[in-house]
């Protein structure tokens, strides 16, 4: 049993609460009346149809309420499933030690995109990212996908989209971020916007599977601790962190904002000598645990099927959100209820108008 309320229970309160204590104020007066033995039929009478007329009150209220009784079933339509990907483009993520040696990174994920074979090794962590991205996308047909990424600050740059050919363009087209407005780098960077993003899909659609990719190297350079993603764990249903990059670390080109990327470009400098990024695994492990997905190292070009050859949405959704509820009111036998309360006013008020009237007197002939 629940209560659906057609008017806010204040405005019940408000509207009926006077009456309701008018009526029982006059019918309790009607009975000390006659308990003093100062009453007659008529003040009996009165009683009645002050109580009459409380219960009435009291019906309309319930009608107000309006109980009602609750039907759960499962939604037989097939579930959605939406893919949040989470990508690193700091400087790091320049770092060239993603496969063996150096390789054309945008070729590899143009091949990726229209399935054109097996990738060739080699290029930075952001090749291998974009790469990963691309074969996901193929790995889940048919979903919706989003990708978010960070580097001194976080973007949502692409909503959630059932056209997977434009996940295939924006892996074409990202870069790094510009050397000059590095900020340095930390994990929860993305914290507040893949925060908003589950929020909104799981309120607009609460039966939807959401898997989440969190694509790193995992590298803190900037002051503070990272906050933690364990708050969005109940919006999250499946996913991984793939952390890229190596122990042994890997050089930096720097890179100006410009379209195409110079092979040429100067590396990032640490004092005299080039400066190394390093992948670091315990953060990537603590994002993925707070995430409470699995965490895959990546280390060049490779299948990304078995990181989600266990996901199955629909056994995913039979945690009860795809259940449908129904509601059946019970007002109905309040409103009769009400309809016979009704009826004995309208045969009180008629009874009391005959007495005013009195006996008609039949005049004698003269």
């Amino acid at each position: 049993m629940t209560l659906r309320m057609i008017w806010p229970l204040w405005a019940l309160m408000a509207t009926l609460g006077p009456v309701l204590v008018l009526a029982v104020v006059q019918a309790v007066r009607s009975g000390r009346s006659g308990a003093a033995g100062r009453a007659g039929p008529a003040d009996g009478a009165t009683r009645l149809a002050w109580i009459r007329r409380a219960a009435l009150v009291a019906v309309v209220a319930v009608i107000g309420l309006c109980p009602a009784t609750a039907t759960s079933q499962e939604d037989a339509a097939g579930v959605d499933v939406e893919m949040f990907f989470v990508v690193d483009r700091t400087g790091s993520m320049a770092a060239e030690d993603w496969g063996t040696g150096v390789a054309d990174a945008d070729a590899d994920v143009a091949a990726a995109t229209a399935g054109d074979g097996e990738l060739a090794a080699g290029g930075t962590r952001l090749d291998g990212a974009r790469a990963d991205v691309v074969s996901l996308v193929a790995d889940v047909p048919g979903a919706r996908y989003s990708v978010l990424t960070f580097d001194s600050q976080a973007s949502r740059q692409l909503p959630l989209t059932s056209d997977a050919r434009a996940v295939g363009t924006w892996a074409q087209t990202v870069r790094q971020e510009i050397t000059a407005y590095s900020q340095g780098s930390l994990t929860d960077r993305p914290l507040a916007a893949l925060r908003s993003a589950l929020a909104g899909a799981a309120d607009r659609n609460p039966s939807h599977v959401r898997l989440v990719f969190f694509l790193s190297d995992g590298e803190q350079t900037a002051d503070g601790e990272p906050a933690s993603y364990a708050d969005l764990a109940p919006l999250v249903d499946g996913g991984a962190v793939l952390g890229y990059g190596t122990e042994a670390g890997g050089r930096m080109r720097s890179y100006d904002g410009a379209f195409v990327l110079d092979p040429d470009a100067p590396y990032i400098q640490d004092g005299e000598s080039d400066a190394l990024s390093r992948l670091d695994e315990a953060t990537l492990q603590a994002t993925a645990d707070q995430l409470g997905v699995a965490y895959v190292h990546r280390t060049g070009p490779a299948e990304t099927a078995s990181i989600v050859a266990g996901v199955d949405p629909d056994q995913l959704a039979a945690d009860g959100r795809r259940d449908v509820t129904t509601y059946s009111d019970l007002t109905w036998p309040f409103a009769a209820l009400a309809v016979v309360l009704l009826a004995g006013e309208a045969w009180g008020a008629a009874t009391r108008r005959g007495r005013a009237r009195g006996p008609r007197t039949r005049r004698s002939a003269p």
